[in-house]
């Protein structure tokens, strides 16, 4: 079974950053990507970037763009949102997806099968 672990938040000043780590296991392919996602509280779920894991390519969300950025390690089956610049309208609930297939990279939260359970930032101002 595919399996996320998401892991990294914390309180952070605005002006300052933050990485968290998405931790995956249970792929049989390469043909996969993974999607960062937030949601705070009385809103709905946001896209806020993704990673498809054979290609390696990246988008993102605009609110984050030019502040955010994607990572991954093959090795550690990880992949790392690095946060910088944060601002307290980024306070959200952190989750990581994956959707088998990546030909066409997906923003909505509906198109992704697995998700983990979301780790915490709250940005102070």
């Amino acid at each position: 079974d595919v399996q996320l672990q998401a892991s990294g938040g914390g309180l952070v000043q605005a002006g300052g950053s933050l990485r968290l780590s998405c931790t995956a296991s249970g792929f049989t392919s390469d043909d996969y990507q993974i999607g960062w996602f937030r949601q705070a509280p009385g809103k709905e779920r946001e896209f806020v970037g993704l990673i498809t894991w054979g290609e390696g390519m990246k988008t993102y969300g605009d609110s984050v763009k030019g502040r955010f950025t994607i990572s991954r390690d093959s090795i550690k089956n990880t992949v790392y949102l690095q946060m910088n610049n944060l601002k307290p309208e980024d306070t959200a609930v952190y989750l990581c997806a994956a959707k088998i297939g990546s030909y066409h990279p997906v923003r909505l939260p509906q198109g992704y099968q697995f998700w983990g359970q979301g780790t915490l930032v709250t940005v102070s101002s």
